[in-house]
C-alpha cells in the first residue's frame, strides 16, 4: 500500500552511507580496499591470460576457472571503484538510474557465479567419480552450455528483481544504508508497500542460493567416497588438493550470500550485511586467484614455461 503525504516527493538519488564516518578511518579503508581491488585485477587478469596462452590447460576445469576470473573482476568493478570514490569524498550521491544498474549487475554476476560453482562442482565430480567417461561427459559443447546457463539465469534472476524494485516510489529519506546498491536496504527506503519484493527475494534469491549450495554439497559427498578408494596416496592427495581449493571458494561464497538474503529485513540485519558484503565483493574475488594457483602445479608449470617463451 502506497504512503500518502501532502509533502512527499519522489527521489532521483541516493546517499550511500558506506562503511563508516569516520574521516581519518575512511583513508585507511581506501588504502586497504584499493590494494586488495588491485590484486583481484592483476591476479584474476593473470588466471585469465595464462589460460588462454598456455595449450595444457585448454580443459574444462580451466574453462570454469577463467570464466570465474573474468565473474570476479566484473563483480568486484559493480560496487569497489564507487566505494573507492564514496571513501574519498563527502558528496556520496547515486542516481536512482545508476543505483538501479549497480544493484542489477551485482546480483546478474553474482548469482551467475553461484551457478558457475555448481558447474565446476559437477566437473570435478565427473574427473574423479567417472574418470574414464570424462571426455565425452565434459565435452566443450557442455562446457560452453553451463557458462551460457550461468550467464543466462543469472541475467533474468537480477533482471526480475530489478524490474519488481524499479516500479517502487522512493519519496525519502534517500539515505542507503550500505556502501553500494543492494535489494535490502533499497527496500527500507520505499514508501510503499514491499512484502512482495521481501518475499521474491528470500524465496527465490534463497531458494537459487540454497538449491546450487546443495547440488554442490552433493557433488562432493560423492567425491569425498570416491577419493576414499583411491589406492595410490599421490592420487588422492592430488584429487583432493584441487577439491579443496574449490571447495574454499564455495564455502566463503555461500556462506555470506546465505547469511545475507536468506534472513528478514531489519535494522540489525543491514548492519551485519554491509560487514558480509565485504567478504564476496573485495576479500573472495582477490582470494580466488591465491586459492587456486599456489597450491596448483598445473598453473606454476605452465606460468613458468610462458616466463620463459618471454624471455
Amino acid at each position: 500500500m502506497l504512503i500518502n503525504s501532502p509533502n512527499w516527493t519522489l527521489v532521483d538519488g541516493f546517499v550511500l552511507l558506506g562503511l563508516t564516518e569516520e574521516p581519518s578511518l575512511q583513508k585507511i579503508l581506501f588504502i586497504l580496499f584499493l590494494i586488495l581491488y588491485t590484486m583481484n585485477l592483476i591476479g584474476n587478469a593473470s588466471i585469465m591470460l595464462i589460460v588462454i596462452l598456455e595449450q595444457t590447460l585448454h580443459t574444462p576445469m580451466y574453462f570454469f576457472l577463467s570464466n570465474l576470473s573474468f565473474f570476479d573482476i566484473c563483480f568486484s568493478s559493480v560496487t569497489v571503484p564507487k566505494m573507492l570514490q564514496n571513501l574519498l569524498t563527502q558528496q556520496k550521491m547515486i542516481s536512482l538510474t545508476a543505483c538501479l544498474a549497480q544493484m542489477h549487475f551485482f546480483h546478474f554476476l553474482g548469482s551467475s557465479e553461484v551457478f558457475l560453482l555448481t558447474a565446476m562442482s559437477y566437473d570435478r565430480y565427473v574427473a574423479i567419480c567417472k574418470p574414464l567417461h570424462y571426455c565425452g561427459i565434459m565435452s566443450m559443447r557442455i562446457c560452453l552450455l553451463f557458462a551460457l546457463g550461468s550467464w543466462l539465469t543469472g541475467f533474468f534472476h537480477s533482471l526480475m528483481h530489478t524490474l519488481f524494485t524499479a516500479q517502487l516510489p522512493f519519496c525519502g529519506p534517500n539515505k542507503v544504508n550500505h556502501f553500494f546498491c543492494d535489494i535490502k536496504p533499497l527496500l527500507k527506503l520505499a514508501c510503499t508497500d514491499t512484502k512482495l519484493n521481501a518475499h521474491l527475494l528470500v524465496l527465490v534469491t534463497g531458494s537459487l542460493v540454497m538449491i546450487s549450495f546443495l547440488l554442490t554439497f552433493l557433488s562432493y559427498i560423492f567425491i569425498s567416497f570416491a577419493l576414499l578408494r583411491i589406492r595410490s596416496s599421490t592420487g588422492r592427495l592430488r584429487a583432493f588438493s584441487t577439491c579443496a581449493s574449490h571447495l574454499t571458494v564455495v564455502i566463503l561464497l555461500y556462506g555470506t550470500a546465505i547469511f545475507t538474503y536468506v534472513r528478514p529485513i531489519t535494522e540489525e540485519t543491514l548492519q551485519t550485511d554491509r560487514i558480509a558484503a565485504i567478504f564476496f565483493t573485495v576479500l573472495t574475488p582477490m582470494l580466488n586467484p591465491f586459492i587456486y594457483t599456489l597450491r596448483n602445479q598445473d598453473v606454476q608449470n605452465a606460468t613458468k614455461r610462458l616466463f620463459r617463451c618471454s624471455e
